[in-house]
This record gives C-alpha cells, sequence and structure tokens, in this order.
C-alpha cells in the first residue's frame, strides 16, 4: 500500500492516495460512485474467484494434448482421402468433448451457487448510510465501520477508533493484539510507528468499533499472500494428493504401453498414420480423463445433500474428509450445551447479602456495558436478564482493557464527575480472586483473609461441579496520575498496562449463569461413536463444568487434561497423552492449536467445531474446520465448512455424507484400475499377436465415450451401511494392489476372446473388430455391479435406478451400434449367432472370478 496522507478539514478528511487527492464525507460514497470504481479498479479480490467460464470449461475439453494431436492426426488423414474413418473420429471427439463440457459445466454452476451462500460481507457507508455487502464489492475510497470479530476488508486508514484493537499476528507474528488510532500526516506501512494508523486486508478487529477508508483492495494490498491462503481455496489434501498421484500413474503406464505399442506396430510395417491413429486413440481411451469430473460431480453431490440438512461446505475436498474423521474436537457452549445462557443469581462474600449481589450485579452490567469487545452469551446474558443500573447514564468510558486468553479478564475504566476513575473487572473466578486483596461487605471494604480464599475457591468448585457457569467481578479506585501513566493522555489503555491497573482489586462477588444440555444430543454422541468419531471437549471453562456437561450428555470421560498441566509437557507426551483425554479444560487458543496438532501427530483425522476469534488457528490446523452461520468472520473464514445451526446431528449426517462420497469417488477410481490398466496389457499383446489392429481408432474412442457416458450416474449410486458405518481413509498402496489384481484378470478374459474369435469362430478383421468392441464394453460395464458393493455375492447390494440404467443404456449401445446403419460406417459387421451364447458364458465367468478375486481382496466380508 503507497503512503497516504490525510488531514481533518471540517467534517471531511482529504486522503491522497498515489498523488490523487480526493474529499472523504462521512455520508460516504454514492452507489454510481462505488460502481465505477468497481469498474475501474476490478473486484476487491486476490487472484480472481477461481471460477471458470464456460468458455475456459469448453476450451479445457479439447487442450489436452493427446486431443490435439489425434485431431491433427484426423485432418491429415482427411487430407490424404480416408475421409470416414477422419470424421468418425473427430464426430468422436465432439461428442466426447460435449459430455465433459456439460457435467463439468454442471459442477461448476452448483459451487458457485454454494460459494455464493457462504461469501463473507463488509459494513460500508454508502449514500450516507451503512450497509452490507459482498467482501468482493468493496472499492477504494469506501469507509468501512468495523467491530470485533470482523475480517477487515482491504487495506486502509483509521478514521475513527473507540479502542480498537486488531489481529495482525499472521501479517507481523506479533501474538498481541494492535491499537489502532487515527493518525495526521503521510503514513508508509512500513515503518513501524504509522502502523498504528493503518489497516490491512485480512486481519481481525479483536475488540473495539471503528472506520476505516479503504485505500487499496485486491492485489494491490499489502495482505497478498496471506489473504489467498484466506480465500476459498485451501492447500491440497491428502485425498486431492491421492487422486493426483492415481491420475499419473495411469497416466505414465499408459505412455509406456501406446509408445511400446505404436514400436510394434511400426516394426511389424503397417501404415504409419494408422498406427499413429491408432496409438493415441488408445491413450485417449485408457486416460482417466473422466476422473476429475467424476471427483466433482461427487462432491457437488454431496454437498447439496449436506446442504439440505443445513451444512454448506466451502472447499469442497473438505466433504471426504469429514467422512474421514476419527475425532471430533468441539467447546461445550452452543455444541453440547443451548448456549443461551441464563442468569440465575449473584452472590458476594457473604453468600445471601442482598446488598452485595445487587452491587455485584451493578458493577457486572457497568462492564458489559461499556466493553466494545466480541459480543459472547455472559454479557449477553447479563445485560438482558439483570435490571439497569438507574445512575447509569451518570457513568463515561475512560479507557477499556479487552478481554485475551491469558489474563481471562476484560476490565473498562468508567467515572462519574466529581469521582474518582474507578476500575471495573470482569472475568474468570480464580484470575479475579488472584487479583483480590480486599472484599466488600457491609458497605464498607476490608482486606481480604487468607481462609475466605479457600472459601471462594471452594464456592467457585462447588458451583462448577453442579454445572454453572461463573463470572467473577472486582474494582478499584484509581488515582488520576495513575491512569494517565498507563494511557498517556489517550482515551485507551494497551494489554501491557494489565498489571498495572488490574490488582489490589476488590472482590465483589461471584454470578451464576446456566446452560442447559441440548435435547438429544446425547443419542447424537452415541451414533457418532457409532460411526467410529470419539468426541472430545476442548473448552477454555474449568474442568469441573466440563465434566459435569459430560455426565449430563452421557459422554464417558476417559481422561482430562487442563492448561496448566500442558505448559509443562513436551510434545511426545502431549501426543501420547491426547489419545486417551476426553477434556482438554482451561486451555487458551495457543493451547487448542496444541492439541489439535497432538491429536492429528497421533494418527487421528481431527475435525474442530469453533466459532469464536480465538479458534480460527484451531481451525485452519484440523483436518476439518467447522464453523456456524453466526460465528464471527474470521472464524467463517478459516473453516471448510459451515452449519447454518451448531448442531452436533449435521456434523453426524456430515460424516456419513462424506463417507458416501468418498466411496463412490473410491468405485470410480477401482472401476478405472480394473478396465484400463487390462485393456492396457489386452492392446500390448493384441498389437504383438495380431496380423491387424484389434481395433479401429474411432471403435476405440467410441467405446472409450460409451464407457465414460455410463460411470457418469456413480455420483448417484447407494452405498453399503457397513461402508458408511466406519471412516473412510485413502489408501494408494491398495489401490496399486487392486490394480494388479483385477486389471490382469480382465486381460485374461480378452484373451480368451481373441483365440474365441480367431480360433473356434474364425471370423474376419471386421468381425474381430466387432467381437471384441462388444466383450470390451459387456465386461466394463458390468463389472462395475460387482466392485461397487464390498457385499459377496454383489447381487445382495443394489445399485441406484440411475447408475442400472446407465449400464442398462451402454449394454444396449455395444448391441445395438454394430446392427446399425451407423455400425457399417464404423466397420463393424454382423456376427456369428454362436458368438452370443459364447459371450454370456465370457462375461459370465469374468464376473464370477472377479467375486472371487473381491473376496479375497477384501477378507473381511
Amino acid at each position: 500500500m503507497p503512503p497516504v496522507k490525510a488531514a481533518v478539514r471540517g467534517p471531511a478528511v482529504a486522503v491522497a492516495t498515489g498523488g490523487v487527492s480526493e474529499p472523504v464525507a462521512p455520508s460516504g460514497l454514492t452507489n454510481a460512485e462505488a460502481a465505477d470504481r468497481l469498474r475501474a479498479d476490478g473486484p476487491n479480490a486476490i487472484g480472481g474467484s477461481g471460477r471458470r467460464t464456460r468458455l475456459a470449461i469448453l476450451v479445457s475439453q479439447v487442450s489436452s494434448p493427446l486431443v490435439l494431436i489425434l485431431v491433427g492426426a484426423s485432418l491429415v488423414s482427411l487430407v490424404v482421402g480416408d475421409e470416414i474413418n477422419a470424421s468418425i473420429i473427430l464426430a468422436i471427439v465432439v461428442m466426447s468433448a460435449a459430455l465433459g463440457f456439460v457435467q463439468e459445466a454442471r459442477s461448476e454452476a452448483a459451487v458457485a451457487a454454494l460459494q455464493a451462500r457462504l461469501t463473507l460481507r463488509a459494513t460500508v457507508v454508502r449514500d450516507g448510510e451503512p450497509r452490507e455487502i459482498p467482501i468482493h464489492d468493496v472499492v477504494r475510497g469506501d469507509l468501512a465501520v468495523l467491530g470485533a470479530g470482523d475480517i477487515v476488508p482491504a487495506d486502509g486508514r483509521v478514521i475513527e477508533a473507540n479502542h480498537l484493537y486488531v489481529d495482525e499476528a499472521s501479517l507481523t507474528g506479533e501474538s498481541a493484539p494492535a491499537i489502532k488510532t487515527p493518525r495526521d500526516g503521510e503514513l508508509d506501512p512500513t515503518r513501524d510507528d504509522d502502523r498504528d494508523g493503518l489497516l490491512f486486508f485480512g486481519t481481525s478487529v479483536v475488540s473495539g468499533t471503528g472506520r476505516t477508508l479503504i485505500t487499496a483492495t485486491g492485489a494491490r494490498t499489502s495482505y497478498g499472500e496471506i489473504a489467498r491462503r484466506l480465500a476459498e481455496r485451501a492447500p491440497e489434501n491428502d485425498f486431492q494428493r491421492g487422486v493426483r498421484t492415481f491420475g499419473f500413474l495411469i497416466f505414465r503406464v499408459t505412455a509406456i504401453l501406446v509408445i511400446a505399442v505404436l514400436a510394434i506396430n511400426v516394426g511389424l510395417h503397417r501404415p504409419i498414420l494408422e498406427s499413429f491413429l491408432f496409438a493415441i486413440a488408445l491413450a485417449v481411451g485408457l486416460t482417466p480423463e473422466l476422473l476429475p469430473a467424476i471427483v466433482t460431480l461427487n462432491l457437488t453431490q454431496g454437498a447439496h445433500a449436506l446442504a439440505a440438512h443445513g451444512v454448506l461446505v466451502k472447499r469442497l475436498p473438505a466433504i471426504q474428509n469429514l467422512g474421514s474423521v476419527t475425532v471430533l474436537a468441539t467447546d461445550k457452549t452452543g455444541t453440547l450445551t443451548e448456549g443461551r445462557l441464563a442468569f440465575v443469581r449473584a452472590v458476594g462474600i457473604d453468600g445471601e447479602d442482598a446488598d452485595e449481589a445487587a452491587r455485584t450485579l451493578e458493577f457486572a452490567y457497568l462492564n458489559s456495558h461499556f466493553q466494545t469487545g466480541f459480543t459472547n452469551p455472559l454479557d449477553a446474558a447479563l445485560l438482558s436478564g439483570t435490571p439497569k443500573p438507574a445512575d447509569l447514564a451518570t457513568y463515561h468510558k475512560l479507557a477499556e482493557l479487552p478481554y485475551d486468553f491469558s489474563r481471562r479478564l476484560l476490565s473498562v475504566v468508567v467515572q462519574r464527575k466529581g469521582e474518582q476513575p474507578l476500575l471495573v473487572t470482569k472475568g474468570a473466578p480464580e484470575a479475579v480472586i488472584l487479583r483480590a486483596s480486599h472484599v466488600r461487605e457491609d458497605h464498607s471494604v476490608r482486606p481480604i483473609k487468607a481462609s475466605e480464599h479457600k472459601r471462594l475457591a471452594k464456592l467457585v468448585d462447588t458451583a462448577s461441579a453442579d454445572g454453572f457457569r461463573l463470572v467473577a467481578v472486582g474494582s478499584r479506585v484509581l488515582a488520576t496520575k495513575e491512569l494517565r501513566a498507563s494511557t498517556a493522555g489517550g482515551a485507551a489503555a494497551s494489554l501491557e498496562d494489565a498489571a498495572r491497573l488490574e490488582h489490589n482489586l476488590v472482590f465483589e462477588g461471584v454470578i451464576f449463569f446456566s446452560d442447559p444440555p441440548k435435547e438429544g444430543v446425547g443419542d447424537t454422541i452415541a451414533e457418532l461413536a457409532r460411526q467410529g468419531v470419539a468426541l472430545k471437549i476442548v473448552t477454555g471453562d474449568n474442568e469441573l463444568v466440563a465434566r459435569h456437561v459430560a455426565a449430563q450428555v452421557g459422554l464417558a470421560v476417559e481422561g482430562v487434561l487442563i492448561g496448566e498441566e500442558m505448559r509443562s509437557m513436551t510434545q511426545p507426551a502431549l501426543v501420547a497423552r491426547a489419545k486417551r483425554t476426553t477434556i482438554f479444560a482451561r486451555v487458551d487458543p495457543d493451547q487448542k492449536l496444541q492439541v489439535i496438532g497432538a491429536l492429528r501427530r497421533s494418527g487421528a483425522v481431527v475435525g474442530y467445531l469453533g466459532d469464536g476469534i480465538n479458534d480460527a488457528p484451531a481451525l485452519h490446523m484440523a483436518d476439518v474446520g467447522i464453523s456456524v452461520d453466526n460465528a464471527t468472520d474470521v472464524a467463517r473464514s478459516a473453516a471448510d465448512i459451515i452449519l447454518l445451526e451448531s448442531s452436533l446431528e449435521a456434523i453426524s449426517w456430515g460424516v456419513i455424507e462424506g463417507r458416501r462420497t468418498f466411496a463412490n469417488t473410491l468405485k470410480y477410481i477401482r472401476m478405472g484400475t480394473s478396465s484400463n490398466f487390462g485393456n492396457m496389457l489386452s492392446m500390448t499383446g493384441a498389437a504383438l499377436l495380431l496380423p491387424f489392429l484389434p481395433m479401429t481408432p474411432g471403435q476405440i474412442l467410441l467405446n472409450n465415450l460409451i464407457y465414460d457416458a455410463s460411470q457418469t450416474a456413480i455420483p448417484t449410486d447407494t452405498v453399503d451401511p457397513d461402508v458408511k458405518a466406519v471412516p473412510a481413509r485413502w489408501d494408494v498402496h491398495a489401490i496399486q494392489r487392486f490394480m494388479l489384481i483385477f486389471g490382469p484378470i480382465s486381460s485374461v478374459f480378452d484373451y480368451v476372446t481373441f483365440g474365441l474369435l480367431l480360433l473356434a469362430l474364425g471370423v474376419n478383421e471386421r468381425a474381430f473388430h466387432t467381437g471384441w468392441f462388444i466383450e470390451s464394453l459387456f465386461t466394463q460395464v458390468l463389472v462395475v455391479l460387482v466392485i461397487r458393493t464390498r457385499r459377496s455375492p454383489f447381487w445382495l447390494s443394489r445399485p441406484s435406478p440411475q447408475l442400472l440404467a446407465a449400464i442398462v443404456a451402454a449394454l444396449a449401445a455395444a448391441v445395438i451400434i454394430p446392427l446399425s446403419p451407423l455400425g457399417e460406417v464404423l466397420g463393424f459387421t454382423a456376427l456369428p449367432i454362436v458368438f452370443w451364447p459364447l459371450l454370456v458364458l465370457i462375461v459370465g465367468a469374468y464376473l464370477a472370478l472377479v467375486e472371487l478375486a473381491k473376496r479375497r481382496f477384501e477378507p473381511h466380508n
């Protein structure tokens, strides 16, 4: 971001960016001005939307080097007089491209529709009114309104700030939030002293409010690469890596065998152009070019199914990862409990003293009313469930110490006319008690006794064990010079001032809140356990509250680990302990990150459910980050999956759908290995043994087109309950072993077909082409019924009606096309009647042998 310059001019601010000066009114831009700038500068995004146009999808269908070579060779063939074969090849290439285009365009449209529901939004002032717009529509010159939990929508300078603290850790590496204040004069983001007057794309507001004048958007921001990581695209995961590795494996084997086939044909002095066309057509036919489309179809169908259950998918590969989850880590509030805290009572040092309770509530209300941090259920329950102090209007706020997860406190400094400044602190009971040196009793303040420290600790433990959420309140009258020393004459205190201000507190009392467990959550936890998913509670609350909630929802607690213990543990010790721990209590955000990392290193596939600012790092670390629709922007940005409601039941649905999606993808991969690798071996042997090509290039492409068309129904297929009952894991070695077992079986029956056609039936070249074309399609298409299920015999598992219809249609095409007038053009001919019963025997024997091999490959069935 270039240096920017500002000077206050009455109600407006003049800003110069890159030498161009323009007034910025409090009313912000008009809609017309914003539209002009959006057209001029482009959307506020880095690297574009990642979505392809229909033209780009169409071009991708014919941009494969193999397809281009095939088209070029066909044109050469057309020039030298072989119009029929050239036309056939070109027509089939066009039909294949059309099939791929339709499937990919449909998938792209489905993804776009899902992503539109998940677009991050920003609040800007347009025509004098604050309004929410998609973050990619923010333009240079916009006035953006910021609050706790918001992501800064673009680079800008601070125009207004009210105790505005921003987390810039991903940009600067600093763990403590940076305070932001308006600054005059020219500001340079490369100078540390100027950064407190600037805001940067992708950073997040921890507490406070403010307004920023946007000075740079999209690729022109300082945040560049980091913003790209926070956008919709995630790093390649295990599933994507496995699919890519499989594709390269097939491509390498295909390339070797195709080159061998071409060399054999040339060595046998067959026509070079025909041999070249055959080799290229063979490469096109054997390459699993539909693999990306099938994977995308599976994932988009899974995403639509999840959306029907209130689960929106931001990153499609996360669906498969969700099916692989073995550990689900979550806080208890809003997931295991209702998340709607209700005020129960307040107590002072004497327990039942009404005046002490009333003063505790008054101070707590002041703290919640004046704090500008992120909204939380405790503050909402206090402000809605307790009486508003009658003299609230007489207080004005001087400073704020925002909440952080190491202090576990939030303090505000308020003052009434003619009185000393008053620090009001609210937070975790143990943190307030630790800093308390006095107590309020009978309207007077006295030193706290050692026995009272123990009594208060016992009160907290007893109430926590009963499931109450607790917050303690303390206060301290400040000397004016003491406040000035901390705030340096400004309106905000920094976190470094906490140690100077939050000590020698007067303990006012403790407030009790209730948060009942969700109805039916125990059944969902039991269902997750049956699915092989272990639930672990990761919470900032104390272990007694967490144990109580676990008991209420029927979650068996194997072990408990608190944050204090974690600080002294080595990483290997934490990994070993994490596996047998159910509750991680009193953990800060860094420790949440350590817990997720330890669970992953222990071999678990981890899903993490979080909705707060402090959850973003753990959401990034987890295999699947899950958040909720009303979460903070930074949590929603970090998550892979968004729940419309915080519900374990929705996650349980997601796990099942993830396993269904993975299973159907694996079906296509297994079928691709069994047929493609077998066909490679068959083609290589045929080229060496036969005095002619086993199929013409056009016949190979037609065979591939019919087979591919039948496979597009796989995403609709049903999945056996036993497959959905266990976590799905990617295993490349198992796929390679499957290929080496089932590929040669397919090839053996191809050679049997060769022998029957040539030796038993004595057919000519055209009849041989016809017979193998039909046998090849029958075996490739029907083996789907066997490989699609682990059950044996395979007819115990019924395919989806769509898949069954696609199989029947492919078989019908295999029979009808050779017998039709088109068959004559394609080089097919009628077969002896005896071929058809032999075909039934060959296909039946092939399916029976594959069934037997499947039993050995899947020994648990």
